[in-house]
């Protein structure tokens, strides 16, 4: 059995906590008031007013003229989410994060100790409520595909759980939207075809699904059927490590990628060096509007685990590896592969640069594990020197 855990709004819920006053009221968390800088987060009340991650604040603060803006603290959220990681890997080893707020965990070896899944998930919630003082949503399932399902039905503090003689029964009242990969363009086919519920695309042929998607078919028939075969990869067996983010709406604002691309360096670039690893390759991985898939790679000139470096790989393959004229954004994934653990040897006419940076993220990771805000600088400075395209 699998779980899938997901805090509920994580960012902005770190700052109700912090600040018990913001509670009740829209809380966005990144840009400003004035409408510069992108959102990072929002939590459920500003969501009402149409507020989401990665809209200009500029949007956000026309829909939501009251809200409260607050300074993303990245080291913070950081902090707490190692406090929650900490919490998983009490009831099993088997954890695969996906970004600070979701991870998947593979509790199979654990239920004989705990009872069941289902125990062990309203566990795991009711600690992160006594020890963190957040909500998390979880979802119970035989597999990844059917546990992040789960996890997001009945969100804010959720608990759904799918025992395997009832995953039909779970996914045919569901729209087909549900489905990994389908966005709007996909659904609009399935319209025309009169399918609306997963149940209703289970009765379609495989060979017809071939015809109208190609390999893509398949694909779909597998998880309308709830079939998913990917086990949990902790980050230690990984031959590869990545994250990803798919928007609520289609962004085409190049500064909006940027500052969510930046997130998602920060948090591959930790869970390399928690593990030790360093990376040989760069990844960006794009989606388009019209579902449309591309990845670009870079090779680095040596093996990394530097925050600095890896940003500066990825924002070149954003700036420059793209189409031009491409459709809005869907979804943005960075990724890094070619992982090691065995030292490296430093290219001689930066080694000393080299080397001040990686004591910088080592300083930084040990500051954020134990106080959170006393890094909010640093990351800041990282972040804005990127912004503002310099090195």
């Amino acid at each position: 059995m699998i779980l899938h855990v997901d805090m509920d709004a994580f960012y902005a819920s770190v700052e109700e906590r912090d600040d018990p006053r913001l509670v009740g009221k829209p809380v966005i968390v990144g840009g400003t008031a004035e409408g510069r800088g992108v959102v990072a987060a929002a939590n459920y009340v500003a969501r009402k007013f149409g507020v989401h991650s990665a809209m200009p604040a500029v949007t956000a603060r026309r829909l939501c003229p009251q809200a409260v803006f607050l300074p993303v603290r990245m080291s913070h959220y950081a902090a707490i989410s190692h406090q929650i990681r900490e919490i998983f890997e009490q009831y099993t080893p088997l954890v695969e994060p996906l970004s600070l707020d979701e991870a998947f965990l593979d509790v199979t070896g654990s239920e004989h100790l705990f009872e069941s899944a289902a125990e062990i998930a309203r566990r795991i919630k009711q600690q992160i409520r006594d020890e963190v003082r957040l909500v998390a949503s979880v979802g119970v399932a035989p597999n990844k595909f059917l546990a992040k399902i789960a996890s997001d039905l009945r969100k804010p503090d959720a608990l759904v759980v799918v025992e395997a003689n009832d995953v039909q029964a779970f996914l045919d009242p569901l729209p087909v939207g549900r489905l990994w990969g389908v966005g709007k363009v996909t659904n609009q086919v399935f319209e025309r075809y009169g399918i609306r519920t997963i149940g209703q695309l289970r009765q379609v042929p495989p060979e017809t699904l071939a015809e109208l998607f190609g390999s893509t078919g398949e694909h779909y028939w597998r998880l309308a059927h709830g079939i998913d075969e990917r086990r949990v990869v902790p980050d230690r067996e990984s031959k590869s490590i990545s994250h990803e983010t798919t928007f609520a709406h289609d962004i085409d604002d190049q500064e909006s990628l940027r500052a969510v691309l930046l997130d998602l360096v920060d948090q591959v670039a930790r869970r390399l060096r928690r593990h030790g690893l360093k990376a040989a390759t760069v990844e960006l991985k794009v989606r388009f509007a019209d579902f449309t898939t591309i990845t670009r790679s870079q090779a680095l000139p040596e093996p990394s685990d530097v925050t600095d470096e890896l940003a500066q790989a990825a924002i070149t393959l954003l700036t420059t590896r793209l189409p031009a004229g491409t459709l809005p954004v869907r979804l943005l994934g960075m990724g890094v592969s070619g992982l090691q653990s065995q030292p490296t040897q430093g290219l001689l006419f930066d080694a000393e640069e080299r080397e001040k940076r990686r004591q910088l993220d080592d300083v930084a990771d040990r500051i954020k594990e134990r106080f959170g805000d006393a890094a909010l600088e640093r990351a800041s400075g990282l972040f804005n020197r990127h912004r503002r395209g310099t090195k």
